[in-house]
């Protein structure tokens, strides 16, 4: 009989915010990321647009987009995704908070 794997500990939140997975300025990038990445996948679902023309519209291969759909985060720096954002017209923006 298979016994179940202990539990180390139990992060509420996003994973980004594990002290043991990641660093805090690592976190706030993914962080960062992830969120500019799920605007895109929104967009794409809203527009419309098949693989390819969105791919055109964005200036990257439709590898790309595939890439974005699928939300492979670590295929993506910070400032390509802003630059992506951009060209779709979502504004991204940078709030700071103390």
């Amino acid at each position: 009989m298979k016994s179940e794997p202990a539990v180390g500990h139990i992060t509420k939140g996003s994973v980004f915010d594990d002290p043991a997975l990641f660093d805090p300025e690592r976190a706030a990038e993914l962080k960062m990321r992830a969120a500019i990445l799920r605007g895109l996948e929104r967009w794409l679902e809203n527009s419309g647009m098949t693989q390819t023309a969105a791919a055109r519209h964005l200036g990257v291969t439709q590898a790309r987009v595939s890439d974005i759909k699928r939300g492979r985060i670590s295929g993506f720096s910070l400032d390509l995704l802003v630059r992506l954002a951009a060209r779709a017209g979502l504004k991204p923006t940078l709030r700071l908070a103390a």
